[in-house]
């Protein structure tokens, strides 16, 4: 079991996200990985902090079992505290194979005292410290702009980790490594080269010459202002304020500035800033509804929210005005004065939790950019788990995709999760993006919404040049099944055959949809124009059934709603061929309600020729049927109804005889196992489009543009 102790000299140093960052790292490596806290921050509310990475963890750790003891305990008796802390940890380190243990956040004690009590704790659990330096100075004061603390220089941060390193020393504690975080963006490798000559003496004396002294690895993280910025809901919180008018999905934005609008209209226009929460006082409406009009003219700084301070009503007539508007723009009213307004904005709390998910795969991505994994693991002295869990298997998927980074199409850009989705895409450099859509409004709403997409393109379904170049091809396709040159003009101007068309010529690898369409929506133009790989008679599915230590694939589970024994023996052929494509290694299992020679019918004879069809067509495939699902998939159960079978017991491919079967037995395996379904992922196409659930989350979405994009690596290329 492998342990470490994540802990800083100071408080704001951002370890939370550290610690998340070592989480995820460990978690793509072994299985089951828990979350410790040896003092939890508060005893008259949750730790936030500690509910967030258990919403990570791949362990099975409750929140009362992740906590050692409270800030009183450790003032009453140090000695029984850290007495307590050893037991309760002792009680779940059997349970994971790696534990990530997070220091204290200085919210009580003074700073050495903790440091050193953090570094006793560690010791004592022969946990090494990875200690967490900030490259920023102290706390912001109320009187500050927002996230304007000052950068330490060089030398500052140098000494400060020289100190804290000499704390845990005295304390026995063993130093694993040491995060710069927060760092001047500006200095990165000379803080890193600073640091690591004084963590590592022997190794800046003679390079290359430590002996029996492993070097301690040093790795530095920048300071990114939307990591420490407060949201728009913090805001309001912080004023006691209401949400009078506006869209709640926006209250997630980070707020990153704020101007007090006391002057006159035109001089308040020349001071917004990008993402500003604006203070108006409440009587000023003119200076309100001038801010809401460049609000949605987009030609000024997108600004946050604004508040409307001094506990003004705002007349019958304005607020019928404003409410035919119908703004997108947060609009708070608040009691207070504009001093006490501006001082509770500036004092908003800035907090990582699992209610911040943009905030939380912003951190991820900041870590994953900067810390060395494999530098990280081999300190941790990890070897990979022979499991392969669903956070494992994401990972891999993501991996794999940004291998060689494809061109994915996304048809539905006026939808939220689309957007959110292609932006955690980008910043994870998973694909390249084309969204569709009316430029002007995608990039408003996804501006609104806090998110980059610089990156991707925006191209309208309707652009005058593509709609003939795509009409022209799709005449040509379809001129046979009496197509126009009309309608096949006014019929590429649908999103989804737009997006396909971008496929089928080549200037998009894949597409992905769905998630307002229905699933004839999305699919129906791949028929027609992309169609079926030779030798494939039919488009099916499967899914991606990540359960706890193994990944399985179901099909067909979303497509054919009774394939014939030809078209089923196309779907085991496929299945195994996607199985495959994920680094699933395929034995196929033909199910049905019989196992081998035991029962007769109809269906049992359609399931019996299918395999036969399978072995005659790919002879170099495991495949076994009529297999029951207990015979394919339990090794006792295979060995008494078909001993010596190499599929039996071990099946990772699983082919049901009908989509009745193969959807309710998906669905039941995902509810009643904490499985993973990641699908429905469409094969058979000579190129990939995927469909995605209506209901689909946006990990979901990232997860089908990531499968879409491996597909499109080993697609052919015209």
């Amino acid at each position: 079991m492998r342990q470490v102790y994540v802990t800083s000299a100071e408080g704001q140093t951002g370890k939370s996200t550290i610690a998340l960052g070592v989480l995820r790292t460990l978690s793509r490596q072994v299985g089951r990985v828990g979350v410790f806290r040896p003092v939890a921050r508060s005893t008259s509310e949750r730790d936030y902090v500690l509910e967030w990475l258990l919403a990570n963890q791949t362990a099975d750790l409750s929140y009362d079992e992740a906590v050692g003891v409270s800030y009183d305990e450790v003032h009453a008796d140090t000695d029984a505290a850290l007495g307590r802390i050893i037991e309760r940890y002792r009680r779940i380190a059997g349970r994971c194979d790696a534990v990530v243990i997070v220091g204290s956040d200085y919210t009580d004690v003074g700073a050495p005292t903790e440091l050193s009590f953090n570094a006793r704790i560690a010791a004592n659990l022969g946990a090494p410290v990875l200690l967490v330096v900030s490259g920023r100075v102290g706390h912001r004061s109320e009187h500050e702009r927002l996230g304007g603390v000052a950068a330490r220089s060089t030398e500052q941060v140098r000494q400060l980790a020289v100190l804290a390193i000499d704390e845990l020393r005295q304390e026995h504690a063993s130093l694993l490594g040491v995060v710069v975080n927060r760092a001047d963006p500006e200095a990165l490798a000379e803080i890193h080269r600073t640091v690591r000559a004084s963590v590592n003496p022997a190794a800046s004396a003679r390079p290359g010459a430590l002996g029996d002294a492993p070097e301690r690895p040093v790795w530095v993280l920048p300071e990114d202002p939307v990591l420490v910025a407060p949201t728009v809901a913090s805001v309001l919180e912080a004023v006691e304020g209401e949400l009078v008018f506006g869209d709640a999905e926006l209250l997630e934005r980070e707020v990153l500035d704020v101007v007090v609008a006391g002057m006159s209209m035109e001089n308040v226009l020349t001071r917004l800033i990008d993402g500003a929460v604006v203070v108006v006082p409440g009587d000023r409406t003119e200076t309100l509804l001038a801010v809401l009009a460049t609000y949605e003219a987009g030609t000024f700084p997108s600004v946050s929210a604004i508040v409307l301070n001094g506990g003004f009503t705002l007349s019958e007539p304005i607020t019928r005005l404003i409410a035919g508007m119908a703004p997108a723009l947060p609009i708070i009213a608040t009691r207070f004065g504009t001093f006490e307004t501006t001082v509770r904005i500036n004092g908003a709390r800035t907090r990582m939790g699992a209610d911040s998910p943009r905030k939380t795969e912003r951190a991820i991505t900041l870590f994953d950019r900067n810390v060395n994994h494999i530098e990280l693991l081999d300190a941790l002295d990890v070897e990979p788990s022979p499991v392969v869990t669903p956070l494992m298997f994401e990972y891999r998927l993501l991996e794999r995709a940004r291998a060689v980074r494809k061109h994915i199409v996304l048809p539905e850009g006026d939808d939220d999760r689309i957007l959110r989705a292609a932006s955690t895409v980008l910043e994870r450099d998973i694909a390249q993006l084309t969204i569709l859509g009316d430029e002007q409004a995608v990039r408003g709403r996804a501006t609104a919404l806090g998110l980059d997409l610089a990156a991707a393109a925006v191209l309208s379904p309707t652009d005058p040049e593509l709609r003939d170049r795509f009409g022209a091809e799709y005449h040509e396709i379809r001129k046979n099944k009496g197509m126009t040159l009309e309608r096949a003009l006014d019929t590429v101007t649908d999103v989804s055959y737009f997006g396909t068309m971008m496929v089928h010529l080549g200037l998009a690898d894949g597409m992905v949809s769905g998630a307002t369409h229905t699933t004839a929506h999305t699919i129906r133009p791949a028929f027609e124009v992309i169609k079926t790989k030779p030798g494939v008679s039919v488009v099916s599915s499967v899914f991606l059934m990540a359960l706890a230590d193994r990944v399985l694939v179901y099909g067909d589970c979303a497509v054919i709603p009774d394939p014939s024994e030809t078209e089923l023996a196309d779907i085991a052929i496929s299945s195994a061929a996607t199985a495959a494509q994920f680094g699933i290694e395929p034995r196929v299992a033909m199910l049905s309600y019989s196992t081998g020679d035991s029962g007769s019918g109809a269906d049992v004879e359609k399931v019996r020729a299918a395999t036969a069809l399978v072995h005659e067509r790919a002879p170099e495939l495991l495949v076994e049927g009529p297999l029951q699902y207990d015979a394919a998939a339990d090794v006792v159960v295979a060995a008494a109804k078909l001993p010596g079978s190499k599929v039996a017991g071990h099946a990772t491919v699983f082919i049901f005889p009908d989509l009745n079967t193969g959807n309710n037995t998906y669905k039941a395996v995902q509810r009643s196992s904490g499985a993973v379904a990641i699908g429905p992922v469409l094969q058979g196409l000579n190129k990939p489009v995927n469909d995605l659930s209506r209901g689909a989350l946006v990990d979901d979405i990232v997860n089908t543009i990531a499968i879409t994009a491996i597909q499109a690596q080993t697609s052919p290329v015209e």
